[in-house]
């Protein structure tokens, strides 16, 4: 058959390709089985699919996922071939990225992402499929290999982002497990997160006693291990065809013993259809020979039994529309631990590859494809392709027969690799604090090839000198932060973390790389980075300030860390001093670019999306308003959002956030008091309304067991503290009191908080409050419930903070009237009642009890108590006109306001007619000290 640039393909595949192999594999069925039907039904049908996909017109070329195999046999291919389109295994829409591969530094990963769902579960939000790519992979070859050379096309043609999550839902209806292909990412994955993991190449058997058999039998501990052994080394010299042949048997091995789940058996064949779809496609739209094509996937879709397979498959496979979610694409950092954690692999497994790959290329001179700029690589001068001579191909012949009965090539043992690593695993752990020795370094040495020969192995592989190293070095304890297992992953490669370079980060990303420019740091560079900012005598560095507050906000923990300095309302900062980490929390920042261009629009966009929200409550909302005032400085998002507070405070039935309410509406009424004329009209209306609503459910909160005594407390606060400027508005006082008439709780701290409160509006005397506390010593049936009341009065310090003394008074004659015996068991009550409920409260009674009680040990003795002290009655003499002074004809011709002076005196003092002289003289005589200040205040006014 001829090509389109006159090359020449022999047709010499035929019936008879693997006639040899067929025929071994039928008597090894019906020699090792009962009857031949079912084993040589899965031999023979392993042999047909690589037979299928060997005679396909359209190379198809397995691969598995980061394997320095399938890189190196990839690059090798391609200088052979050099084809002009190459189908790669990708999600379509991620192509557009590809190109900024080149400003970037490996391993990174390519995302899709989509913070908003039209046509997906809510609660799905946020979507994230992320592919990440390496140095030591296939597709990255074949992706270098597209965009460097002049003439070529890349073409992605797996399923898109928005079907990922289409038949993830199709999967939610059915009720059957997720795509395998798509795991979600582990705890450790912190830079994948939990996006869904698009790979190529998943050649895991999904047949778990079939592992189980391998790692037995192949002596390993993990699939990573067995992987190496066993596919990796014998592969890393084959040649092209041998190499094909092998991934498609190993591919339909695991495809044909794989679980016959229906959903995920539906999931693989779609997947396949698709691709070979949108291949056909290609194909006739183009009209490009599929001689001059390559198609790259994994090993376990390359053998497909679907009827689209091929480019004279049906084209029967229908693709499905997109969802309307809207999507952002990006490139984030991705790390080897990330991509172990990822998708299942061994820990160390990734590094070791990369080592292995290097080596490879060494060892075999294949020069690799590498993109032109990327991590520093030289600039090289674009090579111009020139017409190739006719290459004759010939149809590839049975190499697997040759390789299966090959016997394991015995590597010979590289004694100065084996004596290096010896020595630098000595000399790592004596740096983590290990005593080891130059003995160890032998006794590593030696293990490694004991170990090595008790598991059939010639050549000692890296994990049999990281076992040899545990061994002969590990103690009972681990000195530092790092066993001896993790210093030979370290040693072998360590976790390479990646970096998305400036130009190929989001405009968001670049606008506050630009704004910190002033603070001279590297800001890509991993690690925390201290930044200095004297904003007193560099006004330019408070715009660093606002950027690194609102980074703060919207990043991770970590990632931009206050050291000195704080943002509070109405307050301008002189100096600050930060943390900064942006490099390593890149991929936080990185997203940020999906919400929005600036970070000012995505914090505006979060605020907005908690205020409407459906678990939006009145506190969070202001919470948004003084966010949006503080960082943003924004007067009309405050207005905005500060009347959605008050929609949503007018909807509440619960007094859940009544604290935080209370605190945020004194926060913003001091900072509008001292910053603005007039009081917003948000505002206002916020007050008036919450009078109202605070009022109305407080009978019921104080009678509901749901409601805690500090939410109840809170509402008092509001009523109290706001109680003037709601009167202003054109509140009735009557509500409050109708509303505390009403309350009738049960639980001694709200009955304790009840009487504060009554105390407040002048219902109950001070007297009165405290003949019922001493009721309640003397009473041996309430004393234990006594810390509860206390509680009650320690809260009622938020409505009421002119109680202070009186709740200093109520403790101190518990622990002055109580015996041990009844005051010792329940003190850690009224301890514990005390920090868990009144902790912010306590400095109040503190301060309180530094003013009353002495301040020396030796006064204490003779000291006092203010509460417990009576003024001795002074002997009074009838006052006569000639004694009385000036101010007593005074006070006589204005009775009301002696009489009121004499009730602020606390004095109870009854006029006398029978004196001749001016009614109030017998008062004043009572009182002389009281007579002389008042006469003299008169005369001097």
């Amino acid at each position: 058959m001829s090509g389109t640039d006159g090359r020449t393909l022999t047709s010499g595949a035929d019936e008879g390709t693997f006639t040899g192999l067929r025929t071994q594999l039928q008597e090894a069925a019906q020699t090792f089985a009962d009857g031949p039907d079912a084993l040589e039904g899965i031999l023979l049908g392993i042999v047909d699919d690589v037979d299928r996909a060997v005679r396909e017109p359209l190379e198809i070329f397995p691969v598995c996922h980061h394997s320095p195999a399938s890189a190196l046999a990839m690059a090798r291919r391609l200088r052979e071939k050099q084809p002009k389109v190459v189908y790669l295994e990708l999600c379509e829409d991620m192509a557009p990225l590809l190109t900024e591969l080149r400003n970037c530094k490996l391993p990174v990963a390519v995302q899709a992402f989509a913070s908003e769902v039209d046509g997906f579960p809510a609660e799905w939000s946020p979507l994230s499929v992320v592919a990440p790519i390496t140095e030591a992979s296939a597709e990255y070859q074949a992706i270098a290999y597209a965009l460097d050379t002049p003439g070529v096309e890349l073409v992605l043609v797996d399923r898109s982002s928005d079907h990922v999550f289409q038949w993830d839902a199709r999967a939610e209806h059915s009720e059957g497990p997720a795509d395998p292909d798509a795991p979600a990412a582990e705890e450790e994955a912190a830079l994948h997160g939990d996006a869904v993991g698009v790979e190529i190449g998943d050649l895991r058997p999904r047949f778990a006693e079939l592992e189980e058999h391998l790692l037995r039998h192949g002596r390993v501990r993990h699939w990573s291990e067995w992987w190496h052994q066993y596919v990796e080394l014998p592969l890393g010299d084959s040649d092209h065809d041998t190499y094909r042949q092998v991934m498609l048997l190993i591919g339909s091995l695991f495809r044909r013993l794989a679980p016959g789940d229906p959903h995920r058996v539906r999931v693989d064949e779609d997947r396949e259809r698709y691709m070979w779809t949108r291949m056909r496609e290609h194909l006739t739209a183009t009209g490009t020979d599929p001689a001059d094509c390559l198609y790259v996937c994994g090993a376990f879709h390359a053998a497909s039994p679907v009827e689209e397979f091929g480019v004279h498959g049906s084209g029967t496979f229908e693709i499905s529309p997109r969802s309307a979610t809207k999507w952002q694409h990006g490139l984030i950092p991705s790390s080897h631990a990330a991509i172990e954690a990822q998708f299942g692999l061994a820990a160390g497994s990734v590094s070791i590859a990369e080592t292995v790959w290097a080596k490879n290329v060494r060892r075999t001179r294949v020069e690799p494809y590498r993109l032109a700029g990327q991590a520093g690589a030289k600039k090289s001068k674009a090579k111009k392709k020139t017409a190739a001579a006719p290459v004759q191909e010939v149809a590839p012949s049975d190499k697997l027969t040759g390789f299966l009965r090959r016997p394991p090539v015995l590597d010979r043992l590289d004694e100065a690799e084996l004596l290096g690593w010896s020595v630098e695993i000595v000399r790592a752990t004596r740096r983590n604090g290990y005593l080891a020795s130059t003995a160890d370094a032998i006794a590593v040495f030696e293990t490694s090839i004991l170990l090595a020969g008790m598991r059939d192995r010639a050549k000692p592989t890296p994990y049999d000198f990281q076992d040899a190293a545990v061994t002969c070095i590990e103690k009972d304890t681990v000195p530092g932060r790092r066993d001896v297992r993790r210093l030979v992953e370290i040693m072998m490669g360590g976790d390479r973390i990646g970096q998305v370079g400036y130009d190929a980060l989001p405009p968001l990303a670049r606008d506050v790389h630009d704004r910190l420019a002033p603070l001279n740091l590297k800001l890509q560079q991993r690690g925390v980075q201290r930044a200095l900012l004297d904003i007193a005598s560099q006004p330019e560095l408070g715009q660093c300030s606002d950027v690194l507050w609102m980074l703060r906000y919207l990043m991770p923990q970590g990632a931009a860390r206050p050291i000195m300095g704080e943002r509070t309302l109405d307050e301008r900062p002189i100096q600050e001093s930060w943390d900064l980490a942006l490099g390593t929390h890149q991929r936080a920042l990185i997203e940020l670019g999906y919400e929005g261009v600036s970070i000012e629009q995505v914090l505006e966009q979060r605020l907005r999306r908690t205020a409407y929200g459906p678990q939006a409550t009145a506190a969070t909302v202001l919470q948004a308003v003084e966010d949006a005032t503080l960082y943003l400085r924004s007067r009309r998002l405050a207005d905005e959002l500060g009347t959605r507070a008050l929609e949503v405070l007018s909807a509440e039935r619960s007094v859940d956030g009544a604290p935080e309410v209370l605190r945020r509406v004194r926060r913003l009424l001091a900072y509008y008091r001292t910053s603005e004329p007039l009081l917003p009209p948000w505002i206002e209306s916020f007050v008036k309304t919450g009078y109202a609503h605070y009022c109305t459910l407080l009978p019921t909160a104080f009678t509901d067991e749901d409601a805690t005594v500090r939410q109840v407390a809170a509402m008092l606060g509001f009523l109290f503290s706001m109680e003037s400027l709601a009167l202003s508005l054109g509140c009735d006082r009557t509500q409050l009191e109708l509303a505390v008439a009403q309350s009738h709780p049960e639980d001694p701290s709200k009955t304790a908080l009840l009487w504060a409160a009554q105390t407040q509006l002048g219902y109950l005397s001070r007297a009165d409050l405290r003949a019922r506390c001493d009721e309640l010593l003397g009473n041996p049936l309430v004393v234990p419930a006594y810390p509860r009341y206390l509680s009650g009065f320690v809260h009622a310090l938020e409505p009421v903070p002119g109680l202070t003394d009186f709740v200093v008074e109520a403790v101190s004659n518990a622990f002055g009237r109580l015996p041990d015996p009844v005051l010792l068991p329940w003190l850690p009550t009224l301890i514990s009642t005390l920090r868990s409920g009144g902790a912010d409260l306590a400095p109040l009674l503190i301060r309180e009890a530094g003013r009353i009680f002495p301040g020396r040990l030796a006064a204490l003795d003779e000291w006092v108590p203010p509460w417990r002290a009576r003024p001795e009655p002074l002997s009074v003499r009838p006052a006569r006109r000639a004694d009385v002074g000036p101010g007593a004809a005074l006070l006589a011709a204005h009775p009301a306001t002696c009489d009121a002076v004499a009730t602020l005196l606390g004095c109870d003092g009854t006029w006398e007619t029978a004196d001749p002289g001016p009614q109030g003289a017998a008062l004043l005589g009572r009182h002389p000290d009281t007579a002389v200040a008042l006469e003299a205040l008169l005369a001097v006014r």
